[in-house]
């Protein structure tokens, strides 16, 4: 870096705007000057140790880290437009924290805001806590891995999502989503996929009512099933269930194999459901 920044205080309206090329160590953006877009058009930045409390700080920021800082409530709207970022060991508190966002990464980090992740590209989570409203609305190509998505509405209207070893609670998960594989993960909460297309579940705990319901393309392998009533209405299904599903109502098409089902409902559907549903035979 050509040039080091530190132990300075900003909070003038894009205080280091345009910077280039800088690492910036122990940084505080915050003031009663209330300046926003304090590293807006950034680009190969390092940030260290650092705190932010004014809006919009990194618009447009190109190429950058934010390392071991904090981002609190007046930080809103932090990271749009950015591309090449990489977030490790981050606090973030504030509403709007990442949307058109492009190649970024998140390490060991805590994310509590609404909206967080939309519209965004090619984003990688590892070790991660995010809690909020509709985290990575119309997201694509994003992989998650040993994280915890906590909050309402989860992961909806994504592309291309590969979640792993990963715990996410969350009501109405993966509407409208396509292409998503979900492995080794516990999925707790009402109503998941529903409207969804190529959605696969490997060796994933599910738990909820109403799972899986108008999917097209839903597959689940070495999976259990807990508090799982009327599944699969009107999906095209391929499952291999370890255990019990209370009960499965009017499945599309495909194959439902189960060690038990409390209650099989085919009655009143208003299309053809021809899936084959049986248990499987006692060893």
């Amino acid at each position: 870096m050509n040039k080091i920044i530190k132990d300075q205080i900003f909070q003038e309206e894009r205080a280091l705007y345009n910077l280039q090329d800088a690492e910036l160590i122990n940084c505080r953006f915050d003031g009663p000057l209330d300046g926003e877009s304090s590293l807006k058009e950034t680009n190969h930045i390092i940030i260290r140790d650092s705190y932010f409390n004014l809006r919009y700080p990194l618009w447009h920021a190109h190429h950058f880290e934010l390392i071991d800082s904090q981002l609190d409530d007046m930080a809103r709207a932090a990271f749009w437009y950015s591309t090449y970022g990489l977030l490790k060991n981050v606090k973030i508190n504030t509403i709007k924290s990442l949307r058109n966002a492009e190649h970024i990464k998140i390490e060991d980090s805590i994310i509590i805001a609404s909206e967080v992740g939309w519209f965004c590209n090619d984003m990688q989570i590892e070790n991660t806590y995010i809690e909020g409203d509709y985290p990575l609305l119309k997201a694509k190509n994003i992989t998650i891995n040993k994280s915890h998505i906590d909050g309402k509405y989860s992961l909806q209207y994504m592309k291309n999502v590969r979640i792993t070893d990963s715990i996410l609670d969350t009501k109405d998960a993966f509407w409208h989503s396509e292409n998503v594989i979900v492995e080794n993960s516990k999925v707790n909460g009402a109503y998941l996929g529903w409207y969804g297309k190529n959605l696969t579940f490997i060796n994933c705990e599910i738990i909820g009512t109403q799972p899986l319901c108008y999917t097209e393309g839903v597959k689940l392998m070495k999976c259990t099933m807990k508090n799982a009533d009327l599944a699969f209405e009107y999906s095209d299904v391929e499952a291999d269930i370890i255990g019990h599903i209370d009960s499965v109502k009017n499945p599309k098409s495909g194959y439902i194999k189960a060690d038990t089902i409390g209650e099989i409902i085919l009655s009143q559907s208003i299309m053809p459901t021809d899936a084959v549903i049986e248990t499987k035979p006692n060893k």
